[in-house]
């Protein structure tokens, strides 16, 4: 069985690093920023386990495309 919700990202409740991910993007105000960007990317939606995926593993690319710097390790 597959069950699809509409959610906002103001709702979203991360797991492991994508917590982190989006911390950063809630405190810079980037949230819009990155509702447009998933919008553009997945016209047709995306399911949780994706998203969370793309905040953890792909942070870095995230966070340019939002115009703002990845941190250094």
């Amino acid at each position: 069985m597959k069950i699809t919700t509409e959610t906002s990202l103001d709702t979203f409740q991360a797991w492991e690093g994508a917590k982190q991910t989006l911390q950063k993007i809630r405190e810079a105000g980037k949230f819009e920023d990155l509702e447009m960007l998933l919008d553009d990317l997945y016209p047709d939606g995306i399911d949780d386990v994706k998203l969370n995926d793309i905040l953890w593993f792909d942070s870095d690319w995230i966070l340019e495309q939002l115009g703002m710097k990845p941190e250094e390790e």
